[in-house]
Parts: C-alpha cells; structure tokens; sequence
C-alpha cells in the first residue's frame, strides 16, 4: 500500500475545508474503498465518557463502546495503536461484525488529548502490517492537524 499517497488524497480532500464531520465521512470513504481486505472503517468519539460511533463506511456498527473495552476501547483508554492479529483471541473483544478478523485502531487526539479513535476491520487474520501502522498513523495525524488543532 502506497501511505504516501493515500496521505496525499486525504489531504487534497480535507486541507482547508471547514466541515469536520463531511471531512471525516470522506476520510472513511478514502479508506474503505482504497484498503484492500478491509470489511470496516470509520470513527469513535469519546462523549460523556464513552466511545460514539461516528462517521464510517461498512455494515452496521456498536453505537457505543466504553473505553477499556475491546480494541477500540483499550486504545482510546491506553492513547495507544492497538493491532490484533486475530480479534477472538482478544480479551473483551466487541464483535460488531461477525466477520471481522482482525483490526487496527487509532487514538485521535486534540492538543496531546484523546478524543476518539480510527477503526479498521479486516476479514482477514493478521491483516495489518507494521507498515499499515505506521501509514495508518500517519493519516491520523494528517485528520488531527486538520480537524482538531485549530
């Protein structure tokens, strides 16, 4: 996967433009129709304490997730990427989709805070590679830069 230019279209498609919401749908859409193998990708904002389903491309998902549980809870509760291999194997794991078998997840943050996650499901075991962290975290911080410190 080429991050490097996947970052660049994220960029072309949210540099400059003021609505974050809008942005975020785009960004999931960039995502779920760039990455191959993937069956899920969107957003989680931490509101009164728990995760928030946001904008996302895929079947159905949990409305809410409370932080420390599951992948994207533990990530948003850790301010840590969290990549499991294979997601039954996970302690607490919050199967919103049964075929999912893998997922990477993203803390976001605004001024050096966590306010919500990225979330990518794979059908796939072991779909995610250090190098899909790496770009991964790249693209997060490509959202933050844009969306959240302002």
């Amino acid at each position: 996967m080429n991050y490097e230019l996947l970052c660049s279209q994220l960029y072309s498609l949210i540099g400059g433009v003021p609505h974050r919401i809008a942005n975020l749908a785009n960004a999931a859409a960039l995502l779920f129709n760039t990455l191959e193998k993937i069956n899920w990708a969107g957003f989680y904002f931490i509101e009164n304490g728990v995760l928030v389903l946001g904008p996302f491309q895929g079947k159905h998902a949990c409305i809410e997730i409370p932080l420390g549980r599951g992948v994207c809870g533990t990530a948003a509760e850790k301010n840590e990427t969290v990549t499991v291999k294979n997601v039954h194997d996970f302690p607490g794991h919050i199967a919103c989709d049964s075929a999912s078998a893998s997922e990477i997840v993203i803390p976001l943050r605004q001024n050096g805070k966590v306010i919500g996650v990225l979330d990518i499901d794979s059908p796939v075991l072991n779909r995610f590679s250090e190098s899909d962290r790496q770009g991964l975290e790249k693209f997060a911080e490509i959202l933050e830069e844009e969306l959240f410190n302002i």
